[in-house]
């Protein structure tokens, strides 16, 4: 794929902060027309990237291209064609929120009037109320229609869903798959990870600075083991469960793991014992996540 393709494109990124390396040779790529999921934990270096891709902080080294432009020196006319969410989002006291998507809008070349319209009243906001009187959810949402009522090329969201209710995430997610619809790009870094799981085409997984994983999610679903749950007329014997991982045989009751390319090979050995009760579990983000984070030594030990 040429990079033309690319919306975001990060090579090699360094950044530290004193004696703290916070990148550390970052690799990154969101494709056009993209839901990408980045995902890490507090501290791994999503802030620092995003806050590199917005222009708010200037790499050490490294290359990154925003829309084919420099997020450091192209910084004003990037941020016509991208929109940012943050995770925790800071209104002027004084100002409606209506007033305050209207002022966002126009710093990105106008809003689309009726999906300002349509966003305030699928996300219940009220646009008369003052910045000061707005609970963490509600300022969230006014960044969240602020951003998706605008015809950008991009938007970067960090959190996007901090504060808000199961009911407005399902919203949130609705209307970011309406957003890809139309064309948008979209970088999402969130720490719900049925949210990603839901929405993103490709994730990129972030540990200490560095891009440690990155592919669709069921090509970094292949990397992990599959939960077996089985029931048998007669216990299976211990021998024959070699190939399976996190064996736990209680009579007839069988609890195990298999790498997810080996199933049929697990569902050959597991039919001998004339199965009375089977549970599949296919790997989740979530176990993906915990996997790459969990301490090295627990990993050797598999």
């Amino acid at each position: 794929m040429s990079t033309a393709d690319a919306v975001i494109e990060v090579q090699g990124l360094t950044k530290s902060y004193g004696r703290f390396q916070a990148l550390k040779s970052l690799d990154l790529r969101v494709d056009r027309g993209q839901v990408h999921g980045f995902l890490g934990p507090n501290g791994a270096g999503k802030s620092t990237t995003i806050r590199v891709l917005l222009g708010l902080l200037r790499a050490d080294g490294g290359i990154a291209r925003v829309l084919d432009g420099d997020p450091w020196k192209d910084v004003v006319s990037l941020h016509r064609r991208l929109a940012y969410v943050p995770g925790d989002v800071s209104l002027w006291p004084g100002m409606t929120g209506g007033e305050a998507i209207d002022l966002l809008g126009a710093l990105r070349g106008g809003l689309d009037p009726a999906r300002r319209i349509e966003l305030l009243e699928r996300f219940e906001l009220d646009p008369t109320k003052r910045g000061r009187q707005y609970s963490k959810g509600n300022k969230q949402k006014v960044a969240i229609v602020a951003a998706l009522a605008s015809n950008v090329e991009l938007l970067i969201l960090d959190e996007p869903t901090s504060g808000l209710d199961p009911l407005m995430e399902n919203v949130f997610q609705e209307v970011i798959g309406e957003a890809k619809a139309r064309g948008a790009s979209v970088l999402l870094s969130s720490h719900i990870l049925a949210e990603v799981e839901s929405l993103a085409d490709r994730l990129s997984i972030i540990r200490d600075g560095r891009i440690v994983q990155t592919g669709t999610l069921s090509q970094l679903r292949g990397q992990t083991r599959t939960t077996i749950h089985a029931e048998f007329a007669h216990p299976p014997e211990t021998a024959a469960l070699a190939a399976f991982g996190d064996v736990r045989l209680d009579g007839t009751r069988l609890s195990a793991t298999v790498e997810s390319a080996r199933i049929g090979e697990a569902m050959a050995i597991l039919t001998r014992y004339r199965i009375t009760s089977l549970t599949v579990e296919p790997p989740s983000l979530e176990s993906l996540f915990l996997r790459l984070y969990e301490p090295a030594t627990a990993q050797a030990t598999r």
